[in-house]
């Protein structure tokens, strides 16, 4: 049977169109709201680089996304609940090089969470430490420091905000690069660490500039040096480790966004997508330099990449100087 051909250019139509309409429905994802979680308590560095970038994000995305703050067991509270969520793009993680780090501490606890299937998506914040000092404490500069501490072996004392965490390694990445020894006083967190700091109860803290910054600029403490290759923007007056007569170190904190093991490629590279085009933002990126902050971004193949060598050399500064968690 032989179809008319009026009938037959009507079914071709009717096909073109169908094909038309699939073809330019846009992808649903996403269509509802998104949890994020931040495994350290609120207003610090990962808590503000994570809610700076996702409060732009959530209008890329055209959803909300609800910051939740899961602190404990060395962030590994959190990364848990993101580890066990259900890998459809609707949880996701920020962690600090603490989780790099917790790979060679806790390895056991890491490999029972499935910490290590974490997806990698980009690195949102990047902030280079920055070495601190008590004014009651007479060096000036990194150079005069060392010296000190070599003439005064672990006679100085140094806080950090917990075993394991960022300040804690570089500092005794100084340490083993120079040959020098000094104390180490874990804190639970920054602040508290500061309140002695301040008046000398102990001599040297390293930290995030964002933590950092307002007590040297108001005189409180004194800054050495920070453990990047050039100066910052924002803090020009700050020199660099080496500059101040130290080793050519360099160490930061970062915030690194991740996924639950098992999420698509096609979610993951678009939560990157919108966050590369947040870190075009220039308001966010006024923001970042009067906090110290440096937006590294990345692919997630070059954040996997990244990782892992965080995860090794933080591995190497954790088993030549014998670090435990408690």
């Amino acid at each position: 049977m032989r179809i008319p051909k009026r009938f037959a250019w009507l079914a071709l139509s009717c096909a073109l169109v169908s094909f038309s309409s699939v073809a330019d429905t846009k992808d649903p994802y996403p269509d509802r709201p998104i949890r994020w979680i931040v495994p350290y308590t609120p207003g610090g560095f990962t808590d503000t680089g994570t809610r700076l970038v996702t409060s732009r994000l959530s209008k890329v995305l055209g959803q909300p996304i609800f910051v939740e703050n899961k602190p404990g067991a060395n962030a590994m509270i959190g990364a848990e609940i993101v580890a066990k969520a259900a890998p459809d793009g609707y949880t996701f993680l920020s962690v600090l090089p603490q989780h790099a780090a917790n790979i060679t501490l806790q390895p056991e606890r890491v490999a029972e969470l499935g910490l290590k299937k974490l997806i990698p998506i980009t690195v949102a914040a990047y902030s280079p430490l920055i070495l601190t000092v008590s004014n009651a404490f007479a060096p000036n500069t990194v150079a005069e420091l060392i010296a000190y501490a070599k003439a005064n072996p672990g006679k100085l004392t140094y806080g950090s905000s917990g075993i394991g965490a960022t300040a804690h390694l570089t500092t005794e990445l100084l340490i083993q690069t120079t040959g020098i020894q000094m104390l180490h006083v874990p804190y639970k967190g920054t602040a508290p660490a500061l309140v002695d700091l301040i008046p000398g109860n102990i001599q040297i803290l390293v930290d995030a500039p964002s933590s950092m910054m307002t007590h040297v600029q108001t005189g409180k403490v004194k800054a050495l040096g920070m453990f990047s290759a050039r100066r910052l923007d924002g803090a020009p007056q700050v020199p660099t480790i080496a500059e101040a007569g130290g080793p050519p170190i360099e160490a930061a904190s970062w915030v690194m966004f991740m996924a639950p093991p098992g999420t698509p490629d096609k979610i993951v590279n678009r939560i990157y997508e919108g966050v590369r085009e947040v870190l075009s933002d220039p308001e966010l990126l006024r923001q970042y330099t009067e906090l110290l902050i440096i937006p590294k971004g990345g692919t997630p193949a070059q954040t996997a990449l990244f990782l892992n060598d965080e995860v090794q050399r933080w591995g190497q500064v954790i088993t030549k100087g014998n670090i435990k968690v408690d």
